[in-house]
C-alpha cells in the first residue's frame, strides 16, 4: 500500500508542477470557457486576477510537500488534503461557468488521487 500511495504522491505533484509552471501560459482543451491561458481561466470563473497566485501558491506549496512527504511521512495526508480541497474548488468552477463535464476531468482526478492519498 505504500508504494501506491507514494506513486500517488508524486503523479499528483508532477501534474500540478506541469500545469502551474509548464503550461500555465500556454491554450489547452481543459481551461474553463474559451480561456487561452491561466489567467484568462480565472477571468472566466470571475475570480479577482490576483488569486491566480494565490491558488498558484497553495498548489505548488501542497505539491512540493507532497514530494517532501516521501522523507517526511507527517506532510503527506496534510498536503493531499489541501490539494483536496483545491481541486474541489476547481470542479465546482468548472461546473459553475457550465463546462462540458470532460473540461473538469483533470481537476477531478486529481481530486480523486488525492483523497486515495488520504485514506490509503
Amino acid at each position: 500500500m505504500d508504494s501506491i500511495v507514494l506513486f500517488l504522491q508524486i503523479l499528483i505533484a508532477l501534474g500540478i508542477f506541469n500545469v502551474w509552471l509548464v503550461r500555465s501560459g500556454k491554450a489547452t482543451s481543459w481551461r474553463g470557457g474559451e480561456a487561452k491561458n491561466m489567467k484568462e481561466e480565472f477571468a472566466v470563473y470571475g475570480l479577482p486576477g490576483w488569486f491566480v497566485g494565490f491558488i498558484g501558491f497553495f498548489k505548488l506549496f501542497f505539491a512540493a510537500s507532497l514530494i517532501a512527504g516521501i522523507w517526511f511521512p507527517v506532510l503527506t495526508q496534510p498536503a493531499a488534503i489541501g490539494m483536496a480541497i483545491l481541486m474541489l474548488g476547481a470542479v465546482s468552477m468548472h461546473f459553475r461557468v457550465k463546462d462540458p463535464p470532460i473540461k473538469s476531468l483533470p481537476a477531478f482526478t486529481m481530486l480523486v488521487l488525492s483523497v486515495l492519498v488520504v485514506v490509503l
